[in-house]
């Protein structure tokens, strides 16, 4: 059980250290959208507000007990919104003039460089949907350790 609880808390600041990432460049790109009038405002606003969830989120669940380790529901949700952040930052990019959203290449946290920045806030996005996704994982396989060793011994399960 131990060793679950070290893999859950490494997750957990995993997260928080991704979402802090992607909240970064994205208020940064807020900034920019404010000065400047370009970029997309719906898919950053989306972006900002789910990696403060994240945050808050995993700060909260980073606490190693059972039930923040079993009520995996909850990941797979931030799971699928990582997943719609992750999209619609891509979905965006393929239409800015920076090449392949998968050309990795060009990564980079400058503040010159906005293609970099746009690739940087992907890779940042898909590696938090990467790592909920994982907690997800752990929370199930959790759960049904848990769920063995409750069981009494010798009654038929049904």
């Amino acid at each position: 059980m131990i060793v679950s609880r070290v893999i859950s808390l490494t997750l957990r600041i995993a997260q928080f250290v991704f979402a802090a990432v992607v909240l970064g460049l994205t208020s940064y790109f807020l900034y920019q959208r404010n000065r400047y009038s370009v970029g997309p405002f719906g898919r950053v606003v989306f972006s900002v507000i789910w990696s403060s969830l994240s945050i808050i989120f995993s700060i909260v669940w980073a606490i190693p007990t059972t039930s923040t380790m079993i009520s995996y529901g909850s990941d797979l949700v931030f799971t699928a919104g990582w997943a719609a952040v992750f999209g619609l930052l891509v979905r965006w990019f393929n239409r800015a003039g920076c090449g392949s959203a998968w050309n990795w290449s060009g990564f980079s946290l400058s503040r010159s460089n906005s293609c970099g920045q746009w690739r940087a806030a992907q890779a940042f996005s898909f590696l938090s949907l990467v790592f909920w996704f994982a907690t997800f994982l752990l929370g199930v396989i959790t759960y049904h350790r848990l769920s063995r060793r409750a069981a009494p011994r010798g009654s038929a399960r049904v």
